[in-house]
């Protein structure tokens, strides 16, 4: 039988997770620029003189050089281009802000190989921002899980009804309904959020960081609370380590 010809191709990608294989091995899943989400084998990478270990780090941003497989890939070159992780390794709101948005990013990324440059490149922004941590960590991974939702077309209604359109600001916010509803379209059980939080929530989707960091700190947990539950409806399974983020402000 003929030899199996591995295609190479070259991208940059951001790293959303690591796991073991074998004695030294790792199944590295990356979310790339041009080709989506990708899973790769990088081999020896657990022994300490491996050439490329240290650069396959959870959420970096790395060029990688990938031989096409049957199943997974191969990691072949690897460059790191901004190694996040390392600003924050011990640093445990950004760290678990970081992890919830690298889980996001692969729940919202189901196909292999389908690109999805909008949400790549949100998903870099955000590890950039906290890697800066010039933001507070549980307002990044917030706006980021709004504007992800956006792309999956998911976005809650925040300034209009989510059931007849009508004009806001409407006080009632229903997750099932799809966002804030309107007095005549409220079904049981609507949430009453503060009126800032919807507006915190607005800010956050729109990129207004100057309102939003001038928010209290009881209105961006009631936010992050609704958002959280906002996703979670519509993946239908909750994500592992959003409970373990640093919502302390």
């Amino acid at each position: 039988m003929p030899r199996f010809q591995r295609k190479l191709y070259r991208d940059d990608a951001v790293v959303l997770r690591v796991q073991k294989l074998g004695e030294s091995d790792r199944i590295i899943t990356m979310l790339t620029r041009r080709h989506g989400r990708v899973r790769a084998v990088a081999k020896g990478v657990r022994r300490t003189m491996s050439r490329f270990g240290g650069r396959l780090e959870p959420f970096g941003h790395i060029d990688v050089q990938l031989a096409e497989g049957r199943t997974l890939h191969q990691v072949n070159q690897v460059e790191g281009i901004d190694l996040l992780g390392r600003a924050f390794l011990e640093d445990y709101p950004r760290y678990t802000a970081a992890s919830a948005i690298a889980e996001t990013a692969e729940r919202l990324s189901p196909e292999e190989h389908e690109p999805s440059l909008r949400l790549f490149q949100l998903t870099l922004g955000a590890l950039r921002s906290l890697g800066a941590g010039e933001k507070p960590a549980a307002l990044v991974l917030d706006a980021y899980l709004l504007r992800a939702m956006s792309y999956a077309g998911w976005a809650p209604a925040l300034r209009e009804c989510a059931v007849c359109g009508s004009a806001g600001p409407h006080r009632a916010f229903s997750v099932p309904a799809g966002g804030s509803v309107c007095p005549d379209c409220r079904p049981p059980g609507a949430a009453n959020p503060a009126p800032s939080t919807l507006n915190l929530m607005s800010a956050l989707a729109e990129g207004d960081w100057v309102s939003a960091e001038a928010s209290l700190v009881s209105v961006q947990r009631e936010a992050s609370g609704l958002v959280a539950a906002h996703l979670q409806w519509h993946l239908e399974r909750a994500l592992r380590s959003l409970p373990l983020v640093d919502r302390s402000f």
